[in-house]
């Protein structure tokens, strides 16, 4: 008789279900890069668009929980991802919970501000509002191993920031002047969506980086609290989380960057595709680094 019972109760609308509600989460991993794939991960708008999709359009949630543990990236591809989330939000109506892992820095915590509440353990890393540029220079790698590198342009500036040039006072200062552009609009978006939570410190908007519990006094974040518990809190002990998962690519493989993690080690890419995936893969990891993870 409770086996029929069951059966009839699925067969029912959910909304007359008493099963508790159902909250959509959303893991976003990774650093935060254009392009990536099965030997690169990377998280970005193309990677994502379709786990938000999928998890905005559930009608009967009230809420999207969004889990992040990154280190930061490409400041554009962390400006898309957060403004899609807000048109979603807006769009269907729903409120955007936002939980750190272990890191939302620089472009992770610019994707934070999505939500509509911060939460994160006292010991996640939170903050470094800034910006950053890396690189390699090979200068004079190619006299020791006997090349010649020949480069013809039009236009005088074609060639700035070239690896395989002696940097240049004015090409690190012209790289500046676009870096403190950025940074404003990263404090901007800070200032809109924070408001007056924000603390009065001079160091905010610095690139320092602070736990949880030090961004909560700060106003980076609402409070300190993991998402089952938070979940439950707001919406019954009968509140269910379901994790959106991401389409499976070639080999069944999970997309980059959305609740997949780590693919591939850096060896692994290195050889995928040459030297070039290297010092992609030593740059993500300093990435982390900078943070003790």
């Amino acid at each position: 008789m409770s086996d029929m019972a069951g059966f009839l109760r699925k067969l029912m609308p959910k909304r007359f279900r008493k099963e508790g509600i159902t909250i959509p989460v959303v893991r976003l991993q990774g650093a935060i890069m254009a392009g990536g794939g099965q030997f690169r991960p990377a998280l970005n708008l193309a990677s994502v668009a379709p786990v938000l999709d999928k998890a905005f359009s559930d009608k009967q949630a009230p809420a999207v929980a969004i889990s992040i543990n990154s280190p930061g990236g490409s400041p554009v591809q962390s400006r898309l991802i957060f403004q899609r989330i807000r048109d979603l939000a807006a769009e269907k109506n729903k409120r955007v919970l936002v939980f750190v892992e272990d890191v939302a820095a620089s472009g992770g915590y610019m994707i934070a501000l999505a939500g509509d509440e911060i939460f994160a353990d006292p010991t996640s890393i939170v903050g470094s509002i800034g910006v950053v540029s890396g690189g390699f220079g090979f200068p004079e790698l190619l006299k020791k191993i006997g090349v010649e590198r020949r480069v013809y342009t039009a236009g005088e500036n074609k060639v700035i920031l070239d690896p395989f040039r002696p940097e240049r006072d004015s090409d690190i200062e012209y790289l500046k002047s676009l870096q403190v552009e950025i940074h404003d609009v990263f404090i901007n978006m800070v200032k809109e969506r924070r408001g007056s939570r924000l603390a009065n410190d001079p160091d905010l908007f610095s690139g320092l980086f602070w736990t949880g519990q030090r961004g909560l006094a700060l106003g980076l974040i609402d409070g300190l609290a993991d998402m089952r518990g938070e979940i439950r809190r707001r919406f019954g002990a009968n509140a269910k989380l379901q994790l959106i998962s991401p389409a499976r690519g070639l080999f069944g493989r999970k997309t980059p960057g959305v609740g997949a993690g780590m693919l591939a080690s850096a060896a692994e890419r290195a050889g995928a595709a040459g030297v070039g995936a290297l010092a992609e893969a030593v740059e993500e990891k300093a990435l982390w680094a900078r943070f003790g993870r």
